[in-house]
């Protein structure tokens, strides 16, 4: 359940009220079940256990179906923070949002990225802070049947959720919104079957065809609740008219889970966190620029962000694709051709090394197939930094 909508504003002196801080620590992790570094800074005072509201990783497997990593991840930090939080590990899902992100290829490097909000003690403050900084919210869809993914009803629920975790977050405007990370179903044969038993007909067999699906319809559920796009979309739609995509949804399917997990990244007036969060969108999968503009949105320059000593970038998000048309402005490319290498392997390596170059690190969160996530072949960036 999201909260209630917050007042942003003290009625008499049209102070701007703070109410939360949000924090967020990137943690190196040793493989998918590695959950020393976050019990250390938990063990060390660094993180409030009951602080920790979203939790975004990417682990070392291949992002496909059978990507076991991504839930040995979720299962790992459950157990470890069960104790911490007071909950049977099995609920801890229900308290904190994970999403994890299968496919470390090229130089990206497996990593945990924690997001903690605590209200402001003493009912809030505007005192010393100016502008919107970084808030976030959580919601969840309802289950999906089989034969909802990738149509009309999962594009309906996840408009809504998102809708919720905006007001969950303090974010009321839209354009505050800069990343919304979702996490979606997939089809599996069971799936397909127990649908078929019941009279009902899945959108695909393909358990990895779902993947896109899903991804794309959860995407257009974004740009519905953002006004990107009209709400009356459908079925006939999805994965058809490219037309169609929100410049800041980020999508990733697993088998995990029969439901939406919706994260909200934005700013908010309402936020008294020491960051900001900002973004753009690149229209392929070489467009350094959209990069660049992303981390200036955030008030970093190349220079900067290449100091190991500066520390202001937090984390850079991205989607990544491989251009449908076969081309990269003009010249051909191999990736949907691969018998190998799965298309959206080859598109994470690439977009994730063309960040890392920029950022000067490999621990950057990408993610692949973008499927109404920004043009095809292109995809939403976004840098969080500390002011």
């Amino acid at each position: 359940m999201a909260n209630p909508a917050w007042p942003a504003t003290n009625g008499y002196y049209g102070v701007t009220m703070r109410k939360t801080i949000v924090d967020v620590i990137r943690i190196p992790t040793r493989g998918p079940g590695d959950v020393a570094g976050l019990i250390g800074l938990i063990e060390a005072g660094k993180i409030k256990p009951a602080s920790i509201l979203a939790i975004l990783g990417k682990t070392e497997g291949n992002g496909g179906v059978n990507d076991f990593t991504r839930e040995y991840a979720v299962a790992a930090l459950s157990v470890a923070l069960a104790p911490y939080v007071d909950l049977p590990a099995h609920d801890v899902e229900q308290r904190i949002a994970f999403v994890m992100s299968g496919g470390t290829e090229g130089v990206l490097s497996p990593h945990l990225t924690v997001f903690t909000r605590k209200a402001i003690e003493g009912g809030g403050s505007g005192t010393g802070i100016a502008g919107k900084r970084l808030s976030l919210g959580i919601a969840h869809t309802r289950d999906f049947m089989p034969e909802e993914l990738g149509r009309r009803a999962q594009i309906d629920e996840t408009a809504a959720a998102v809708r919720l975790a905006m007001a969950d977050a303090g974010i009321d405007d839209p354009k505050d919104v800069h990343f919304v990370q979702i996490k979606c179903p997939l089809l599996t044969s069971e799936r397909v079957e127990a649908a078929h038993a019941r009279g009902q007909k899945t959108v695909t067999s393909s358990a990895y065809g779902s993947m896109a699906y899903s991804r794309g319809a959860s995407a257009l559920g974004v740009a519905a609740a953002l006004g990107e796009i009209d709400r009356h979309v459908g079925d006939e739609q999805v994965l058809k008219d490219w037309e169609l995509f929100s410049s800041v949804a980020s999508t990733s399917a697993g088998i995990e889970l029969m439901h939406n997990v919706v994260i909200v990244l934005g700013n908010s007036d309402v936020s008294a966190s020491p960051f900001v969060i900002g973004h753009d969108v690149m229209r392929d999968s070489i467009d350094s620029a959209a990069v660049i503009a992303a981390l200036k949105s955030v008030g970093l320059g190349l220079d900067e962000v290449s100091d190991p000593h500066a520390h202001r970038l937090v984390n850079i998000f991205a989607k990544a694709e491989a251009s449908p048309d076969g081309s990269v402005r003009g010249f051909r490319h191999t990736m949907l051709d691969d018998t190998d290498i799965s298309a959206t392997r080859h598109a994470r390596a690439a977009v994730g090394g063309l960040i890392a170059g920029l950022a000067g690190t490999g621990a950057v969160y990408v993610s692949g197939g973008a499927e109404h996530q920004g043009p095809p072949g292109g995809g939403p960036v976004a840098a969080i930094a500390r002011l």
